[in-house]
């Protein structure tokens, strides 16, 4: 359904607390913090603080393939931060992020403490660390880190522009649905043809660019994410996608970052904070209730 009211922008926009759909009560046009209040820290050298939205999930994905790859120092501390309740507009959080927004990251390994924020950049940052799931091979390495900064540049298009419309706004509004439509399906085109003749998104090895895609594209194709959006956007259509998001979605590692830092869902997905590898099998949300009760 088109909206049929037509809409002047005043000659200066003035910020009403409450307007913006579902996300109103997070949304402001200042940045800083609203209140003091310390981010936890737990024993191992990385905090993470986060939550499982495609982004934090890129994160998650890293850290648990890093330590199935056998780097024992990529340990971390994972801690939720709930959006919908401001959690990021802390004190502590701002500190680490002062772009308030999930994931943020303190490595406490270095002789003072860095802190590092954007997913792309954690990403990075870590697959440097730890000289992982990043070619070393300057062509391979650039092609990889093409493919990073492309989710970087396009996923918002995706979340923030279709999604928004399509699931999330007050209003159906048709131009804006169509446009950012277009984008979405233009995306997905990008993908499957690059996909067509690789095995991953930069070729033949699984790298950090496909940890960035695959939570935000790989949801669209699987129908997990912006309700019927898979359905609206013919993503069967695009067959290397789909054979490609199948393929991450059977790793293990991926399977278990996934769960970190989720409240929504099955209670037996959700690991709203993880401390502990055996976290995964004794701290799921289910097995906490059943505790409790």
């Amino acid at each position: 359904m088109s909206d049929s009211s037509e809409y002047t922008p005043p000659k200066i926009w003035k910020w009403e607390p409450g307007n913006g759909g579902k996300f109103a009560n997070i949304n402001r046009p200042i940045s800083g913090s609203t209140h003091e209040k310390e981010l936890p820290v737990g024993k191992h050298p990385f905090q993470l603080y986060s939550l499982a939205t495609p982004n934090g999930v890129k994160v998650t994905i890293m850290f648990e393939e890093l330590l199935a790859a056998g780097h024992s120092k990529a340990e971390y501390d994972a801690y939720l931060i709930n959006i919908q309740e401001g959690d990021q507009f802390g004190s502590g959080f701002v500190g680490v992020n002062p772009n308030s927004k999930i994931p943020a990251l303190m490595d406490h390994s270095t002789d003072t403490p860095t802190r590092v924020f954007e997913s792309g950049a954690i990403l990075l940052y870590l697959a440097e660390k730890f000289g992982a799931f990043l070619p070393t091979e300057p062509a391979k390495r650039t092609e990889a880190l093409n493919w990073l900064f492309w989710l970087q540049g396009s996923a918002p298009y995706l979340g923030g522009g279709f999604g928004h419309f399509y699931a999330y706004a007050p209003h159906k509004i048709e131009y804006a649905i169509d446009r950012f439509t277009m984008e979405a399906k233009r995306q997905l085109d990008v993908l499957d043809k690059q996909l067509e003749n690789n095995t991953y998104i930069a070729g033949e090895e699984y790298t950090i660019a496909d940890m960035a895609i695959w939570p935000w594209y790989g949801a669209v194709v699987e129908g997990t994410i912006y309700d019927d959006a898979a359905t609206f956007l013919e993503a069967a259509g695009y067959k290397n996608l789909v054979r490609w998001a199948k393929l991450i979605a059977s790793r293990e590692a991926v399977k278990r970052g996934k769960m970190v830092n989720r409240s929504w869902g099955e209670l037996n997905t959700q690991l709203r904070e993880r401390h502990d590898a055996s976290d995964f099998e004794n701290k799921t949300q289910d097995k906490l209730e059943n505790e409790a009760q």
